[in-house]
Parts: C-alpha cells; structure tokens; sequence
C-alpha cells in the first residue's frame, strides 16, 4: 500500500485491503452524517456550512477515531456504528475549532479557499463555530453521559490551550516547555480523545489499551502541531493550503524560533538581541521574509522535525508495546509516520 500524499491519500487508498476498504467506506458515513446532522431549515446556515464542508481536508481525527476502534477488534455490531457516530461528533469539534482559529488568527486562506470569515465576517464566524459545537454536543448525548463527560473535558481542554497561547502572545522568552504544554492542550488534546474515548463504547473501558491509545493519540497530535508550526514559517502557501505566516504576525513564538533563538543565544548574545529584535518587527507587520530565511538557513527547522520526529516513534512503540499486531495497528503506525512526512 502507498501513500504519495501523506494523510489524505491514506483516507482515499484504492487498496484491496479489506481493512482500507471499510476504513474509507466508514470515512464516507461520517462524513454524510456531519451534513445530515447540520442542515438547517434556514438556507442562510446552509450556505455557510456547505462552505465549511471544504475545510476538511485529511480527516485525520475520524481516522484516528475509527482505526484505533478497530484495534480493540469488538465483535459487538453495534460498536462500529456508535464509533463511527464518536467520530462525526469529534469531527465537529474539530472544525469548530479550525472556525474559530481563522477568526483568532485574521486568516484568509483555509483548504485554497477563502475563510468563512473573510466571506461573511467575524461575527457568521463565531457564530457558526458556536453552531458547530453546540450541535456535536447534541449528538454526544446519543453515546452516555460519561462519553459526553469526557469529550466536553476535551474541549474544555482545548480552550485552555488556546487561552493560555494568547496570554503568551509577543512572549520572546517563551520556553520549550511552556509552547508543549500549550500544544498538549490545544491540539494533542483531541487527537488523545479521538484514540482513547472509543474504549469507552465497549466493555474494556478503562482498561490499558485505553491508555496507550491516548498516549499515541497525544504523542501524533503534538508531532502534527510541530509540523504545522514549521509549515507556517517556512512552508509554501499555494502547497499548504492556507494562509501562512500567521504565527508570527500574531506574535505566537513557535517551536521553530524557540529552537533559532536558542542557537542564537548559544553562539553569540548580540546575535540572539538582533534575532530578538527581527521577531518584534515582524510582529508588528514588517517584513518577515529575511527572518524567515534566516530561521530556513538556521538548524531550527530540522532540529524541530526531530523533535517531532521522536513523538512519532515513541507513540508508534507504545502501540507495539500494548496492543497486538494488526492491520488496524499497522495503519495507525503508518499514520503516524505520514503526519510527520507532511513537509514533502
């Protein structure tokens, strides 16, 4: 099985696999229930979320959703459909979140498209992200109280990633440590919940698969943020898909410059003042194009491609270590790896 773009032809394989045949087959429910879910009487919200629908690009977390259920091999035919329902709730977080984002951030560009709110405002924005997660949470109650318990913890999670990135903004000392803690909450948060709450569907629940599915699901999410991180300083806009260059416009220190910094820090003081110094210009809307080729010339970009890098295969080992071998298990392996091979 080959995958010549990371991600979404992994969602997309022509294989003959039994196991990629039912995973696409199952994308494909989710999705057509995400748009029967969210129709509205009012073709005003249609209209915006027949827009939405083109945010979704690599469906990475119904992926993650579905294949770590198939992992758990529950014979129980009510199993898949339920996950499958999990999934197009989380899906629904997600792109309530990415509604939101475009709004925070004053971007224009998702999936080579224009924004909602460069399109309708930021107020149709809001509101519709509102609408997003207001109606994930009326399918939640479909699953038990303690999926919704744990699924509303995980957004409420992710705010609080996001809160304490803003509280951050224009923080030039910002540490390694604290830009993991925000991205362990703001994104790695419900890529966790994506592999860990479907053991809570089945009769295992709180059992050690749980567990090391969380931990995978964490450990992909932060690598899957590292990555964007860099693609956002360094990457091609009409490749990526969206606008770019937002981080830094918003004064959000990444990984990246964290890691630039440091090597300036380390090889001469004045350097790392002037690097300082480039980081607020550029903040302040000068031009970041020479920062930016001085952050590409630099070890940064690398450096953080192996951090993400060693996510990727620590969260691989602990599906090895607690699970046994599958196919679902391999695909999830090779998951992993394909977030990480995004930069090609």
């Amino acid at each position: 099985m080959t995958f010549p773009s990371p991600l979404t032809q992994l969602s997309r394989s022509e294989s003959n696999s039994p196991i990629d045949a039912a995973l696409s087959a199952r994308l494909a429910t989710i999705e057509a229930r995400f748009a029967a879910e969210l129709h509205s009487d009012l073709d005003c919200v249609n209209e915006l979320i027949g827009h939405v629908e083109q945010y979704r690009g690599k469906m990475l977390r119904p992926m993650l959703t579905v294949l770590s259920s198939m992992c758990l091999e529950v014979r129980d035919a009510t199993f898949a459909p339920r996950v499958d329902l999990l999934a197009t709730v989380l899906e629904m977080v997600h792109m309530s979140t990415l509604v939101h984002d475009d709004v925070l951030d004053e971007a224009d560009i998702r999936r080579r498209g224009a924004t909602i709110n460069r399109l309708q405002g930021n107020e149709a924005a809001v509101m519709l992200g509102d609408y997003l997660i207001s109606h994930a949470y009326h399918l939640c109650c479909n699953l038990g109280a303690d999926v919704a318990k744990a699924v509303a913890a995980t957004t409420n999670t992710v705010c609080e990633g996001e809160l304490l990135q803003l509280s951050r903004r224009g923080d030039w000392d910002l540490s390694a440590r604290t830009y993991f803690e925000i991205v362990k909450r703001k994104t790695a948060a419900l890529t966790a919940a994506c592999c860990a709450v479907p053991v809570m569907l089945t009769e295992a629940n709180g059992s050690a698969s749980r567990e090391a599915l969380r931990t995978y699901g964490e450990k992909v999410g932060i690598a899957f943020q590292i990555v964007d991180d860099v693609l956002d300083l360094v990457g091609d806009e009409d490749v990526v898909g969206k606008s770019l260059g937002r981080d830094l416009a918003k004064g959000k220190l990444t990984l990246p410059l964290i890691l630039w910094l440091e090597g300036l820090a380390s090889a001469d003081g004045t350097a790392y003042e002037r690097g300082r110094s480039a980081l607020t210009e550029a903040a302040a809307g000068g031009d970041a194009a020479d920062l930016r080729e001085q952050v590409r010339a630099s070890a940064a970009i690398e450096l953080a491609y192996d951090r993400a890098g060693v996510l990727i295969a620590d969260a691989k080992a602990t599906l090895v270590d607690a699970l046994p071998s599958s196919e679902a298990r391999a695909r999830m392996e090779q998951l992993a790896d394909a977030t990480l091979a995004r930069r090609r």
